[in-house]
């Protein structure tokens, strides 16, 4: 299982940013994903979006704060 306080919790107090194509952001939050039987992946909350990921790590979609 992936360790996700290990990757992101230092970015939660605010001084490293979280950088997707050159745009740096605060992250605000991140946690599991799941499909209400098992865990599908996890997400990343910065100030703007939120990115979802795949349990291999890979980038699958990405939401704008405003429709979320």
């Amino acid at each position: 299982m992936i360790n996700l306080d290990a990757r992101y919790h230092h970015y939660l107090d605010g001084k490293t940013k979280f950088c997707i194509n050159n745009v740096c952001e605060s992250v605000l939050g991140y946690g599991w994903t799941d499909d209400g039987k098992d865990i599908t992946g996890y997400y990343v909350q910065t100030e703007n979006r939120r990115l979802y990921y795949g349990l291999d790590e890979k980038f699958i979609y990405m939401k704008e704060m405003a429709s979320i």
